[in-house]
């Protein structure tokens, strides 16, 4: 991990950022003794972006017996 005073950052900002995002690896920056950790945002995977579904619950082994409605044309229509 590479270490930057904020002066550094300053005048090196696109150049620093462009390379944390290209390589992954965090910058820290050093400002009155404390540090802040420049990092890229991972995205979200894609099974945690997936829209929740209503799912059967229970043995799929009784599932052919399980009991359904009915088709009813101009209700389930509108």
């Amino acid at each position: 991990m590479q270490k930057v005073k904020l002066t550094a950052l300053r005048r090196d900002l696109f150049r620093i950022v462009d390379e944390v995002l290209e390589t992954g690896v965090p910058v820290a920056v050093e400002r009155h003794g404390k540090t802040v950790l420049l990092t890229p945002q991972s995205p979200a995977p894609r099974l945690a972006r997936l829209k929740r579904r209503e799912l059967i619950r229970g043995n799929p082994a009784t599932l052919p017996d399980a009991r359904t409605t009915r088709w009813r044309e101009p209700r389930n229509l509108t």
